[in-house]
């Protein structure tokens, strides 16, 4: 599966995406409003994890590696977790690298994958879980479409601080019975 855009392709990750997750997650900054940052070792299990065969029927998450196509450089990643199978739900989350922020890569990569779901795999429902503070993430959500759904109080464990937590949801269709 691979999914191309006007500047940026998306595949299943791969050994080219290896160096770029391992040292996104291992960044503190990167990492100030996701989880704490990670170990090397940490980092490379995860990777390891996200890089496995996917299906439909994965407990795991499909990750998919967004590469600029001019330049063949890597940006980040993307991926989705199919959260509830009956009601055709998935989370959706996604990491870029510091220059790559604000170029519209994340918002070329986003869209090309909320299409595949909701075309392809006929999901009804993407959400997304992003920290209070993560202003340029729910931002993009919010401008894709996402509507806010609330907010869960000290939800996330970061640094010996909890954090509270967005959460967003996108239909596959609008909601006739809330227009708004």
């Amino acid at each position: 599966m691979q999914l191309t855009g006007k500047s940026i392709q998306l595949s299943p990750f791969d050994y080219s995406d290896k160096d770029l997750f391992i040292e996104l997650s291992m960044s503190p900054k990167m990492m100030e409003h996701v989880y704490n940052s990670l170990t090397y070792d940490e980092a490379k299990a995860a990777f390891e994890a996200k890089a496995q065969p996917w299906s439909e029927t994965s407990d795991s998450w499909l990750t998919l590696g967004i590469t600029e196509i001019v330049s063949g450089e890597k940006l980040g990643s993307i991926g989705i977790k199919i959260v509830d199978r009956e009601a055709k739900i998935a989370e959706v989350g996604f990491m870029m690298k510091p220059s790559a922020q604000g170029k519209g890569f994340a918002s070329e990569a986003l869209t090309l994958l909320k299409d595949y779901v909701f075309t392809e795999r006929k999901l009804n429902k993407l959400t997304a879980i992003c920290s209070v503070n993560n202003t340029g993430s729910y931002k993009l959500l919010e401008k894709l479409g996402f509507q806010r759904e609330g907010c869960l109080r000290q939800n996330t464990l970061i640094n010996d601080k909890l954090v509270d937590d967005y959460v967003y949801g996108l239909l596959t269709r609008k909601d006739l019975t809330n227009p708004s």
